[in-house]
C-alpha cells in the first residue's frame, strides 16, 4: 500500500508542476501541450483514433497489436535464450568457440538489421518481432551461461551421486539453481525488448504504439504524441510489475 501511495503522489506532483510551467511560461500547446490537451487527446484516441491518421483504429486496438507482437517476440527470446544458455553453459569448450561471434553481434543495435528484415519478410508483423527478439536474446543467453558455468560443482557432484540424467539435472537442479541471476536478465530484457518494440513499429508497421508516435508526429498533433508517449511508459511500468510478480512466485515455489 504504501508504494501504491508514494507512486500516487509522485504522479501528483508531477502533473502539478507541469501545469505549473504550462501556466507560468506560457508555452504554446503547439511546443508543448497541458495536461488537460492529453485528456482530451486521450479520450479521442480511445473513442476514435486518431483524427487524420492513415489507420481508423482506436487506441486499445494498437495496444492490444503491440502487446501481441512484444509477446510473441519477447517469449520467443526467453524460450531459445534459457534453452540454449543451458546448452552452452553446460559445455563451455562448445560455447568458447561460439562466445566470439556473439560478442561481435550482442553489441549492434537491433533497429539495424531492420533493413533485411524488410527485405526479407515485407512490412507487417514480423519485422517488430524479430526486433523484439534480438533484443530479448542476447542479454538472457549470456545470463544464462554465467548463470549454469558459475554454479557451486556441489550440484553436479551431487547428481553424479545420484546418477541423474544430464537432461533431468539440467532442468531440475541447475535452472532453479540459477533462476536468481536468470529472472534479472528477464527483466533487463523486458525493459530492452519493449523499447525496440516501438523502434521496431515505427518503420515498416501500419499499426501499434510506434507506428501512432510516428503518425501523431506526420499529423502535426503533439498532445496525441505525448499522450501515445505516456501509455507506453505506463504499460512498460505494468509489465515489468507483471514479471516481477511472476519472479515472487516462482521463488516462493
Amino acid at each position: 500500500m504504501k508504494q501504491i501511495k508514494r507512486g500516487i503522489l509522485s504522479f501528483a506532483a508531477v502533473l502539478i508542476l507541469w501545469q505549473l510551467l504550462i501556466t507560468l511560461t506560457h508555452v504554446s500547446s503547439a511546443l508543448f501541450p497541458a495536461p488537460l490537451d492529453v485528456v482530451n487527446a486521450f479520450r479521442e484516441l480511445a473513442v476514435n483514433g486518431l483524427k487524420g491518421s492513415t489507420s481508423p483504429l482506436p487506441l486499445i486496438s494498437h495496444i492490444s497489436i503491440s502487446l501481441l507482437r512484444f509477446f510473441a517476440g519477447y517469449l520467443a527470446a526467453v524460450i531459445l535464450g534459457i534453452g540454449l544458455g543451458l546448452l552452452l553453459g553446460s559445455f563451455p569448450t562448445i560455447f568458447s568457440y561460439v562466445n566470439p561471434i556473439l560478442q561481435v553481434l550482442r553489441p549492434v543495435a537491433p533497429v539495424a538489421w531492420m533493413p533485411f528484415i524488410v527485405l526479407w519478410v515485407g512490412i507487417g508483423n514480423i519485422p517488430a518481432i524479430v526486433i523484439i527478439f534480438i533484443a530479448g536474446f542476447f542479454p538472457i543467453l549470456l545470463s544464462t551461461v554465467s548463470a549454469i558455468q558459475n554454479l557451486d560443482p556441489l550440484y553436479h557432484k551431487v547428481a553424479q551421486n545420484f546418477g541423474i540424467r544430464k537432461a533431468t539435472y539440467m532442468i531440475k537442479i541447475a535452472l532453479p539453481a540459477a533462476f536468481s541471476q536468470i529472472i534479472t536478465s528477464l527483466r533487463l530484457a523486458l525493459g530492452t525488448s519493449w523499447i525496440f518494440l516501438v523502434s521496431g513499429e515505427m518503420v515498416g508497421s501500419q499499426s501499434g504504439l510506434g507506428f501512432l508516435v510516428m503518425d501523431s508526429k506526420n499529423c502535426l498533433r503533439p498532445d496525441a504524441l505525448l499522450t501515445v508517449i505516456l501509455v507506453i511508459g505506463v504499460l512498460g511500468l505494468l509489465l515489468d510489475t507483471l514479471i516481477r510478480l511472476i519472479e515472487g512466485e516462482v521463488k516462493c515455489r
